[in-house]
Formats: structure tokens, C-alpha cells, sequence
């Protein structure tokens, strides 16, 4: 077995690396739902972390520590930016191409009230997890 496939082996569980990265377990699930890493799951869906998963955690611990955000990290690591769900303008710059229009405070605001009233009025609809936090900004 060569050294490349022994580091990706998934033999640690969450509580082993929170040891050996000095993170919590919120602040690693918090680094896998932002695509920074992807620990194997077992058929219990328990996460079980590589050396290379390891290693990539103590690298995002030394850039959190740095001052980096998220977004930073995600271009030092080269994970790919995902896709916004806010909407595109329909600003043409090529036969194919959209550019995207920079939302005023104006137009966020506007569009995160719609979203709170929206799923207010629509109790079938998962709950946003910023939901309650943002209903206190709107009376």
C-alpha cells in the first residue's frame, strides 16, 4: 500500500480530531457544510477523517487564526465558490453569459423581508436557520 492511499484512508472519528486539531465538533461540521472537507461517512452516516482531512483542518485552523473568513479560505484551499441563490440581472454580455447585479441594502433588505413573510405564510416550507434572527430587523 503506497503513502498516497494510507492518507486518505478514513480511519478517524470526529472525537480524534477534535484532539488532535484543538477544533470543536460544531467548527468541523461547520468546515465540511462549507465544502472545506469531506470525511467519509460509515452506513451509521458517522464522519471518519483521513490524515489528509486532519491536515486540512489544521491548515484552515492556521488561517482562521491569520484572520481569514470563510470565503479567504475557500481560495487559499481552491475550493470552488458555490453557486448564490440570490437572483441574476439579465445583463447580456455575450450570446450565453449573464454578469451578475450587485444587490443596493435597499434590495437585500427588500428580498430577506419577502423570504420571512414567505415562509411565515407557508408553515409546509423547512424553517431558514437565519429566519429568527432576521425577523427581529423587520416589525
Amino acid at each position: 500500500m503506497n503513502d498516497e492511499i494510507r492518507r486518505n484512508l478514513a480511519l478517524f472519528p470526529i472525537g480524534i480530531v477534535q484532539k488532535l486539531t484543538d477544533l470543536s465538533a460544531r467548527q468541523i461540521r461547520y468546515y465540511e457544510q462549507h465544502g472545506l472537507i469531506r470525511p467519509a461517512r460509515t452506513e451509521g452516516k458517522q464522519r471518519l477523517f483521513s490524515f489528509n482531512d486532519v491536515e486540512r483542518l489544521l491548515e484552515i485552523k492556521r488561517y482562521i487564526d491569520q484572520g481569514l473568513n470563510i470565503a479567504g479560505i475557500k481560495k487559499m484551499v481552491g475550493v470552488a465558490p458555490e453557486a448564490s441563490q440570490l437572483p441574476e440581472a439579465d445583463v447580456k454580455i455575450g450570446p450565453e453569459r449573464k454578469e451578475r447585479k450587485e444587490l443596493t441594502e435597499q434590495e437585500l433588505h427588500d428580498l430577506l423581508k419577502k423570504e420571512i413573510i414567505t415562509r411565515a405564510s407557508r408553515p409546509g416550507l423547512p424553517n431558514s436557520l437565519i429566519q429568527g434572527e432576521l425577523s427581529r430587523f423587520f416589525h
